[in-house]
């Protein structure tokens, strides 16, 4: 029998980011992809879902500006690949869907909203590498907030923020939460 957990309580501790700030780390983290993958030529920007996926979008908007091409994005789902599914019960059935371009030997670059244990970041290796074999991966995160539990570092940091194991970072974008901003939350229980 499992029980259920009530939702943990949570307390605002203060804005990291506002929208504003959030739009000037993006075009900052578009310029460094463009020097350091030398211009845009075969690359693709694979969003992790959620809120990896508009970071991928916004980024191959401010790209393709600069740049004056159109950018690859994609779309990684990477929710049968946690390796912190519940080994109990059935299995999921794993269907790769479609990440929208063939990734096979392009410069891909993983994006997500928060890096802290390295988890997700390597479930999704091993669902990008389930769609092809790219020439070179690099990962691109808008928060750092530590913790990590594998060896896992991201190529692009929009900032580094130190946090406890009760803080929280909660990154909210108006794609999908009708807000934008990054928050720090505690858990008060």
């Amino acid at each position: 029998m499992s029980e259920n957990k009530p939702a943990p309580q949570l307390r605002e501790k203060g804005r990291i980011m506002s929208a504003s700030e959030i739009e000037r780390t993006l075009v900052r983290l578009a310029h460094e992809i463009i020097e350091k993958n030398d211009g845009a030529d075969n690359l693709g920007l694979v969003g992790i879902k959620r809120r990896g996926v508009p970071i991928a979008e916004r980024l191959a908007t401010l790209i393709g500006g600069i740049e004056k091409r159109k950018i690859d994005t994609g779309v990684l789902d990477i929710s049968f690949y946690r390796d912190d599914l519940s080994t109990h019960g059935t299995r999921p059935v794993v269907t790769p869907g479609s990440l929208g371009f063939d990734v096979t030997d392009r410069n891909v670059i993983l994006m997500d909203d928060v890096l802290y244990t390295g988890r997700t970041i390597r479930a999704a290796l091993d669902a990008l590498f389930d769609h092809g074999r790219p020439r070179r991966v690099q990962l691109l995160v808008l928060i750092d907030r530590g913790h990590r539990e594998l060896p896992i570092e991201a190529s692009f940091v929009g900032r580094k923020v130190q946090t406890t194991s009760r803080e929280i970072i909660e990154v909210k974008l108006r794609e999908i939460d009708n807000d934008e901003q990054v928050i720090l939350v505690e858990r008060t229980d």
